[in-house]
C-alpha cells in the first residue's frame, strides 16, 4: 500500500472523529486506530484480521456545540496568523463590546508576509473575539462574532 494513501487515511481519521478505521486492498490491509491497543505478538506470517462486510464502520457522533452568541460570524478568508492591532503593543483594532460599522477593520491577518486587514461585514457589536492575537488561524475559523 503507497505511504500517501496511509497519510491520507490518517488525515481522514483525525478530521471525521473516527476512532479506528482498517482498509484493504488485495492481501495488504492496514488498521488505523486513535489510541493505542496492546496486542500480544503475532508471528509475521499469520494472516491479517479482515472485517466482514456486515460490519459498518459509523463516524463517532460529535456533540452539537450550542452556538456561543446570536450574531454574525466573521471568519478568516484566508489562512494566515491573527493580529488584533495594527502593531506589537498597539491598541486592539476591536474589543468585546466595540461598536462597528461596515467596512471597520477588525483585525490583520498575515499571510506571506503581506498584511490583509479584515473588515467588518456588518454593522453591529462585537460580542466574541474568537481569536488570540499572534496565533496561526485556518481559512473558514470563526474569527469573531457581531450581533446586528
Amino acid at each position: 500500500m503507497d505511504i500517501r494513501k496511509v497519510k491520507k487515511l490518517i488525515e481522514l481519521l483525525e478530521e471525521s472523529g473516527i476512532a479506528e478505521i482498517e482498509i484493504s486492498e488485495g492481501e495488504e490491509s492496514v488498521r488505523i486506530s486513535r489510541y493505542s491497543t496492546v496486542a500480544p505478538a503475532v508471528p509475521a506470517a499469520a494472516p491479517v484480521a479482515v472485517a466482514s462486510p456486515a460490519q459498518e464502520v459509523r463516524p463517532a457522533e460529535a456533540p452539537v456545540p450550542e452556538p456561543a452568541s446570536r450574531g454574525t460570524e466573521i471568519t478568516a478568508p484566508m489562512v494566515g496568523t491573527f493580529y488584533s492591532g495594527p502593531a506589537p503593543g498597539a491598541k486592539a483594532f476591536v474589543e468585546i463590546g466595540s461598536e462597528v460599522a461596515v467596512g471597520d477593520t477588525l483585525c490583520i491577518l498575515e499571510a506571506m508576509k503581506m498584511m490583509n486587514q479584515i473588515e467588518a461585514e456588518v454593522a453591529g457589536r462585537v460580542v466574541s473575539i474568537l481569536a488570540e492575537n499572534g496565533a496561526p488561524v485556518e481559512f473558514g475559523q470563526v474569527l469573531f462574532i457581531v450581533e446586528e
